[in-house]
């Protein structure tokens, strides 16, 4: 365990993606070293451009299947696609990322004596019979279905984490995350609010899956990154795991709505087939949160689907 002041070295794996970037930039604001993790896979250079000449600030193209020697005191472990279209690419290398990516960076955890986050998700709770969902639930997820490789790994992860807690004293925590958005989400993911905004913006048909009542709750990004944060200040006995989410719930056709008023389109809205073991309910129960962290979402949707709204603009209009 390095003791150089108060600036930590911080690895943060998957720290080119959409949450990654964003966490990279607020630990660099709060005077950390910063080692950035990445396979590019779903990362990508731009997220990171603007950190290119930090003092502070180091990039290593690496894929978390692979062991990692380096010396640091706190490791957040956010490698792993997270959207459909891209974890069902190559669904065996997935799984691969959150199983042996997590045995990797607990074992690096172990030899260094850091402190590690894993960014667990709220898939694990499958499509849920208990609403909106504590973290006691233990979920009702499809062991061999086409999300499988997602929800089934991170739910190992989590598993693995606690065993290295129990067995090896490693100093873990766990973060539940919910739909999460905002600038720098990939446009092509997949996930509804890039999907939205995107078809919004070229004027395109909005494709509403099933009859755009299943629900889902929206955390903007910097909230979410707040919860992290706070998460990894709490004392060694608050492992988690803990939700961090935004427990306002919104029907898939109210987004649609509010998406095509924020970018005042023509854009007409169709409906096309639910995907198979796709949840009808998703809405985190934050008190454990707000009881541990003293934490909750400040930013509301609206606000935020506008700033998400110029971020794509701005993307469509350097493309």
């Amino acid at each position: 365990m390095r003791k150089y002041g108060l600036s930590k070295k911080i690895l943060v794996t998957g720290g080119a993606g959409f949450l990654g970037s964003h966490l990279c930039d607020r630990l660099l604001e709060q005077g950390h070293e910063v080692l950035c993790a990445d396979n590019m896979f779903t990362g990508s250079k731009r997220n990171i451009e603007h950190l290119s000449g930090h003092s502070r600030f180091e990039f290593m193209r690496h894929d978390v299947t692979f062991p990692l020697y380096v010396e640091v005191d706190e490791i957040y472990n956010l490698a792993c696609p997270a959207s459909p279209i891209h974890y069902q690419h190559d669904p065996v290398q997935t799984t691969k990322t959150s199983v042996h990516g997590a045995i990797n960076m607990l074992g690096l955890a172990k030899r260094v004596r850091a402190k590690i986050m894993q960014a667990s998700t709220s898939e694990i709770y499958g499509d849920p019979e208990v609403h909106p969902q504590p973290e006691s639930y233990l979920g009702k997820v499809n062991p061999i279905g086409h999300r499988s490789c997602y929800d089934e790994g991170k739910r190992c992860a989590e598993t693995l984490f606690f065993d290295y807690h129990r067995q090896h004293k490693i100093r873990v925590k766990v973060v539940r995350i919910f739909n999460t958005y905002g600038p720098r989400m990939h446009p092509n993911d997949g996930r509804v609010v890039s999907n939205f905004i995107m078809q919004a913006l070229r004027g395109v048909d909005i494709t509403l899956y099933g009859d755009g009542e299943q629900t889902r709750s929206f955390c903007y990004v910097d909230d979410l990154i707040d919860g992290f944060i706070k998460v990894m200040e709490t004392m060694d006995d608050f492992t988690g795991p803990v939700n961090i989410g935004n427990p306002s719930e919104f029907s898939m056709r109210q987004l649609a709505e509010l998406v095509v008023e924020l970018t005042n389109s023509r854009s007409k809205i169709v409906h096309a087939p639910l995907p198979p073991d796709d949840p009808r309910q998703r809405q985190p129960d934050i008190s454990l949160a707000r009881q541990t962290l003293g934490w909750e979402p400040k930013v509301k949707l609206r606000q935020g689907l506008e700033r998400t709204i110029q971020y794509f603009e701005q993307l469509l209009g350097a493309a």
